[in-house]
């Protein structure tokens, strides 16, 4: 397995395997590789003849400093997890590679980055499509693979790469999940016993609205309500967002559905047994629709909610 460190020699190597007709795919990370990022890889690998990984802690993409300096530093763990998995190369530069002294350029996408984590993130996205611009300048991949639990990271970097011109198809891979239906993340590990048992309640919410859906609800209050029952049984969440929307615009559903929505969800969990401090916050999202719910879930028994039960 391969390593580099600047774009000069990441273009030069992507210039030399095109010019050989050899496929490549970029899978950009930063770190502490868990199976959900091994899945990417899996998906990279069938859509490619090569695949690389880059492994960068993006500054540009925290809004605390404290985030940052805490984000986890596993790279000869990364690095063996890659090799095991059979990939070609790894592209790891350094902070002043891809913003060199006097940066001010950047790259930004206005309305879908403005609600859901955009709301409470500012500058984030900017930061991730600005970081995604320069890898996929310095790789110049066929293809590159994103996790769909990401939703609207994924949307930016598509709208980002059509508005852009990239000549890049950017591939959403299914998000990977614990038994108990958690998403998996690297900020699971900052969950504690008891915020790691009721975190589970974001799958669970999401599959209550899918219930909901199945037993022939299309209301879109209706559905959001469900969900936000569910996520009450958990006393430690603080809930950031529970909210339907568009898949392609991101702009917000109601009335009857007729065609799928996104119901995305943001949710904070206290780090600590006794619920003070600092908080982890989890993301996750559900594909809602309407016509292909009864197939999906005819088999299981219909939720009814009541009106005085909504939240």
């Amino acid at each position: 397995m391969e390593r580099i460190a600047t774009t000069r020699e990441l273009q030069a190597r992507a210039d030399a395997e095109r010019a050989a007709g050899r496929r490549i795919a970029l899978v950009p990370t930063m770190g502490a590789l868990h199976a959900g990022h091994r899945s990417l890889v899996e998906t990279a690998r069938a859509h490619a003849d090569l695949v690389w990984v880059s492994i960068f802690v993006n500054p540009a993409q925290f809004n605390e400093s404290a985030d940052f300096e805490g984000y986890p530093a596993e790279l000869d763990a990364d690095l063996e997890a890659c090799e095991a998995d059979g990939v070609d190369l790894v592209f790891l530069p350094k902070r002043e590679e891809l913003y060199p002294e006097g940066f001010q350029t950047w790259v930004e996408v206005e309305d879908l980055t403005q609600p859901l984590c955009g709301a409470s993130r500012p500058g984030h996205f900017r930061g991730v499509t600005t970081v995604v611009s320069k890898l996929f300048l310095a790789a110049k991949p066929h293809v590159a693979v994103f996790g769909e639990k990401d939703y609207q990271q994924l949307a930016a970097v598509r709208r980002m790469a059509r508005d852009l011109g990239f000549d890049v198809e950017v591939i959403g891979s299914p998000t990977l999940r614990e038994a108990d239906g958690l998403a998996l993340s690297s900020r699971n590990v900052h969950l504690g016993p008891e915020a790691r048992r009721q975190a589970v309640v974001l799958a669970r919410a999401l599959e209550a609205a899918e219930h909901a859906l199945a037993a022939g609800e299309r209301d879109a209050a209706a559905l959001l309500a469900a969900a936000q029952i569910e996520l009450a049984k958990a006393p430690g969440a603080e809930v950031e967002y529970c909210e339907l929307r568009c898949p392609e615009t991101l702009a917000t559903l109601a009335g009857p559905l007729c065609a799928p929505a996104l119901l995305a969800l943001a949710v904070h969990f206290p780090a600590d047994p006794d619920g003070r401090g600092a908080r982890v916050r989890l993301i996750d999202n559900r594909l809602l629709d309407p016509r292909e719910a009864r197939v999906r879930g005819g088999d299981r028994a219909p939720i009814a909610i009541s009106l005085e039960e909504r939240p």
